[in-house]
């Protein structure tokens, strides 16, 4: 299949993704459905509640991913995952295939969209009638012949970018648009959880004008600042995991509760309408009140007809009713062309 062309936005779902657009926000689900089917219900339904554009799950079985080792070098770096090696704690987190195309059906009837991340060949072609998107996880950016076989599958490819080399990220984004595939990337710190310091959000413009395709965030810090500033930079794509307040997931380190969540939706969409455009001159609102807050020339004394305008009868004051005050000068010396009230904002017609 001949290469897509390098496009600004991309079709996810309904939505165009990219410049120019809000920003397509992403729930992850990740492992905090804690192996509960009715949890995972619930958490869908918050994330439509709390404005998602789309949920996000995996899918993996423990064997598609690792092996089961208890040598150091399958011991998780991450204290919350003490005692686990690897498989096991990749055996712990996946969710069951026969949940996925439920869960799917409930979130086409929430209208969010539905994205999930496999792992392998194998776990692309079982979702794909399932998915709108695929989204790889950081860790496989590296693993170029599953990205090739994902590229040919005709969906959009969501690329995480965290502990990537700029070359690493090239190679990758080849690798998926060799099969004719759309590629999304999100700067990404695989971290858990992250902190603000090493986020290096000044990467998204870069990665936008390296590889002309829509850029965005996959956060995992704490807290909203980190993604609201992104949206800032011009990240088009925001994933943030999501956890129910009263159950403890796996990933409830660098997860947002559903309030948590709302509020930075809420935040993202402010920071979208903060920005605007390059704009010059008064807003609608400033016409409709802040002009009077702007100095101007006005008559302090009262004049009589033929008297000169000095620096004791004209002042530059609020409101700005009157001549600008870059006028001052002119005006200094000129003579009042009929008696003028003190608080008369002055203007040509009164200068002789």
């Amino acid at each position: 299949m001949e290469s897509v062309v390098s496009t600004s936005s991309v079709q996810i779902g309904s939505r165009l993704v990219g410049s120019g657009h809000k920003a397509y926000i992403i729930a992850e689900m990740s492992a905090n459905h804690n192996g509960n089917f009715d949890y995972a219900v619930n958490m869908i339904k918050e994330m439509s509640m709390c404005g998602a554009d789309a949920v996000k799950i995996q899918t993996f079985t423990a064997d598609s991913i690792t092996i089961d080792c208890d040598s150091s070098l399958f011991k998780p770096r991450h204290s919350q995952w003490a005692g686990l090696n690897l498989f096991k704690l990749y055996e712990k987190a996946a969710m069951p295939f026969e949940w996925q195309p439920k869960l799917k059906k409930l979130a086409d009837e929430l209208s969010v969209d539905f994205i999930s991340t496999p792992v392998d060949s194998a776990t692309a072609v079982f979702l794909d009638d399932l998915v709108c998107a695929y989204k790889v996880a950081s860790f496989e950016l590296v693993d170029i012949p599953f990205l090739k076989s994902l590229g040919a599958m005709g969906k959009p490819v969501i690329l995480s970018t965290g502990m990537a080399t700029l070359a690493e990220i090239e190679e990758a984004v080849e690798a998926v648009r060799s099969g004719g595939t759309e590629v999304v990337l999100l700067k990404c710190t695989s971290a858990y959880p992250a902190v603000p310091e090493e986020a290096n959000l000044r990467t998204i413009p870069h990665l936008s004008q390296a590889f002309h395709c829509p850029v965005g965030l996959s956060d995992h810090t704490k807290g909203i600042t980190v993604p609201v500033a992104a949206v800032a930079l011009g990240a088009s794509v925001i994933e943030k995991h999501f956890m129910l307040p009263d159950v403890e997931g796996l990933d409830k380190d660098f997860s947002l509760t559903p309030q948590e969540f709302k509020d930075m939706v809420d935040s993202v969409r402010n920071a979208e309408a903060a920005l605007g455009a390059v704009h010059y001159g008064p807003t609608e609102r400033e016409l409709a009140g802040g002009h009077k807050s702007r100095r101007s020339l006005f008559v302090v004394k009262d004049m009589e007809k033929g008297e000169v305008f000095s620096d004791q009868n004209v002042r530059s004051i609020r409101p700005g009713a009157g001549m600008k005050p870059k006028y001052f000068e002119k005006v200094l010396g000129k003579v009042a062309t009929r008696d003028v009230e003190r608080g008369t904002p002055l203007s040509w017609d009164l200068l002789g």
